[in-house]
């Protein structure tokens, strides 16, 4: 019998809602259908505003935001389920990362804020939803992130080859899978697509550089490379995760501004990409053990530029996407989310110790009960 889940996931990317319904009756997630839900182009610029400066947010907008991006994660969930033509009743559960607003693993005290009300999926779909995946590692002295790499090993370990799964979304993040299965590793390598997005958004009429293509006309600035590589994450070891409020566009601005400001929009478009790959490979050579592949996912992997200088930076490494191992680079997210709740439901721990910094392994989420059936 099938068992289905429906995953929720929108990124720090912020280019829409990414909804999988997967069939988790076997080891092996079967994929059975999946869209993006488009963001209305007011909300999203809401969510940008937030996230790019969150301090002019008050708690009234907060609270609205949440609710409304709640609306549209049980509106990309119901679409989904009405175009695979199922019913409802037939999901199992709902897995909602939420849209992340604000990370900080770092403060004091650490935290993580995800918006997307869970109790209004639950009760729009009457689908039993679990959320709020970060925090419970945090609590337990972990980062909250990243969280798919229990995924990637329970999906994607091969026990003869040494394999490196690397998702560039808005940040990159590897998972580390050693042939032994045992000692898994994990961490945000820095920035993907996000200074990317934010850079060609400024100078163009569009949100992102189509295959990377304006950045493959530009010329590489080594000295701006530098500046930039000199950020303190990059050398920060393990356990470690990042976002916006660390790489946004006002720190790129600000260090151009010191003494690139003359440099063509164009090279700064070109740099940036070297930046994303060489911070990714070097962490893969700094802080992670041997492997012969890479199979990536997440936005980055239509980045044919990002890709092409991924493969010329990792000779010695079979650089591929996730697709010719099963699971469509899209969605793999989306997939591990619904995963994860079905880790919760079976009380189960989602997070990988090793990998947050948690002092142990935990049952992620808050579960949101759906309708009670009428007999």
């Amino acid at each position: 019998m099938p068992e289905y889940y429906l995953g929720l996931m929108s990124g720090t990317s912020i280019d829409g809602i990414d909804a999988a319904l997967v069939d988790l009756s076997n080891d092996v997630p079967v994929l059975l259908t999946a869209h993006t839900h488009p963001w209305p182009a007011q909300l999203h610029d809401r969510i940008l505003e937030t996230v790019t400066d969150p301090q002019s947010v008050s708690l009234q907008d907060a609270g609205a935001l949440d609710a409304e991006l709640g609306e549209q994660f049980a509106d990309a969930a119901l679409d989904l389920i009405a175009n695979a033509g199922l019913k409802t009743r037939q999901i199992t559960a709902i897995g909602s990362h939420g849209q992340t607003l604000f990370h900080a693993p770092e403060g004091h005290p650490a935290f993580s804020m995800q918006a997307g009300d869970a109790n209004r999926i639950a009760e729009r779909t009457g689908i039993t939803t679990v959320a709020d995946f970060r925090r419970r590692d945090i609590a337990a002295g972990g980062q909250g992130a990243p969280l798919v790499p229990a995924f990637h090993q329970a999906v994607f370990h091969d026990p003869s080859t040494p394999r490196a799964i690397l998702n560039i979304g808005g940040m990159a993040n590897l998972t580390l899978l050693p042939v032994d299965n045992k000692a898994i590793t994990g961490f945000d390598t820095g920035p993907g697509n996000v200074l990317l997005d934010a850079w060609y958004r400024k100078h163009h009429r569009d949100n992102y550089d189509q295959s990377g293509a304006w950045a493959r006309s530009g010329d590489l600035d080594e000295s701006l490379l530098e500046r930039l590589m000199e950020h303190p994450y990059f050398s920060q070891p393990p356990p470690k995760s990042t976002g916006r409020e660390q790489f946004c566009l006002r720190w790129l601005e600000e260090l151009l501004q010191e003494e690139h400001h003359t440099l063509p929009d164009v090279d700064v478009q070109r740099t940036l990409t070297e930046m994303t790959a060489r911070s990714i490979t070097g962490s893969l050579e700094q802080f992670g053990q041997p492997v012969t592949q890479v199979l990536v996912c997440g936005g980055g992997v239509h980045n044919d530029f990002l890709m092409q200088r991924l493969a010329a930076l990792l000779p010695e490494q079979q650089v591929e996407t996730t697709e010719k191992h099963g699971l469509h680079p899209n969605w793999v997210e989306a997939v591990a989310f619904a995963w994860l709740a079905k880790q919760t439901l079976e009380g189960k721990a989602g997070n990988v110790p090793h990998v947050t910094g948690a002092n142990r392994a935990v049952i992620l989420g808050a579960i949101y009960p759906g309708r009670i059936q009428q007999t």
